[in-house]
């Protein structure tokens, strides 16, 4: 079985070029510099990406692909519902376009933190090579349900699912971020 991202199938396939599409930050799809309104058309398209190992964006159908710009990441994380507590918590994320996903060590959370913007951006994979940004809101919800651990002999604060501890960041790191955030 060939890999989803940049298996046979997917490299031999005949090249259309680049699509006049993107995906911006907030997760709007836009054609042609326009914004795509039909929440069908998008999942649609979506069910047809896939990234290049070279971090590439691709539509890909059964006969060809075309390549589109992804600002950030092709989805967003609009929302998360936890159920159990400590290890046996589960947190069940919903996309900008209803996709639903359970973190777990298929679908990791992982933040990347930005020291010059002051900022983390925090991530739940959605499939393989495909993320969801976790919006503002929903990584405040995170920080209120997270729990501080000795990681690595720091003290982290992270989150339980499905028996996986995930790192959201040092506490000095998230109480940076959480006091600009306020200031602006």
């Amino acid at each position: 079985m060939s890999n989803p991202e940049s298996g046979p199938d997917f490299a031999d396939l005949p090249r259309c070029g680049d699509f006049d599409m993107r995906i911006a930050r907030d997760g709007t799809w836009f054609y042609r510099g326009s914004p795509i309104n039909r929440k069908p058309l998008v999942k649609l398209f979506s069910s047809v990406l896939r990234r290049a190992e070279t971090g590439e964006y691709w539509l890909v159908t059964p006969v060809e692909r075309g390549r589109i710009q992804v600002d950030d990441a092709p989805f967003t994380a609009v929302e998360v519902t936890a159920s159990g507590s400590g290890a046996d918590q589960e947190l069940t994320f919903r996309t900008n376009l209803d996709d639903f996903v359970i973190a777990d060590c298929d679908h990791p959370i992982r933040v990347s933190y930005h020291r010059e913007a002051g900022e983390p951006s925090p991530y739940v994979l959605v499939r393989p090579g495909l993320e969801a940004l976790i919006l503002r809101p929903v990584f405040y919800h995170l920080v209120d349900l997270g729990e501080v651990r000795s990681v690595d002999g720091l003290d982290q604060l992270g989150v339980w699912s499905r028996g996986q501890f995930f790192v959201l960041g040092q506490l000095g790191d998230l109480d940076a971020a959480s006091a600009e955030s306020t200031t602006h």
